[in-house]
């Protein structure tokens, strides 16, 4: 089956598309923090942290840490899903 979406629904796909992008590079980011051993995570790492730590740290400031693990990239990915699956439903509302 073929959609054809109009400019309008074309941008906003392309919106949610730029939504699970920045969820994968989250989630390449938090796995990264458990190989910190290897000298090429810790180089992969510092290019992602300034993408992705302004985003995480919104949720940073009201989500406490619990025993040392943060849990505010789950929250953060979760809204980042929520928010794309709109993006999504919308653009193919328009079609």
């Amino acid at each position: 089956m073929s959609y054809s979406l109009n400019p309008l629904g074309l941008l906003i796909s392309a919106i949610a598309t730029f939504f699970q992008i920045y969820s994968t590079l989250i989630i390449v980011r938090v796995l990264l923090t458990w190989l910190q051993m290897f000298s090429w995570a810790n180089q992969v790492a510092s290019f992602l942290s300034p993408i992705t730590d302004p985003y995480l740290n919104l949720f940073r400031s009201f989500i406490p840490t619990f025993g040392g693990l943060d849990f505010s990239p789950v929250v953060a990915i979760i809204v980042l899903n929520i928010v794309s699956d709109s993006f999504t439903r919308a653009a193919f509302a328009l079609t």
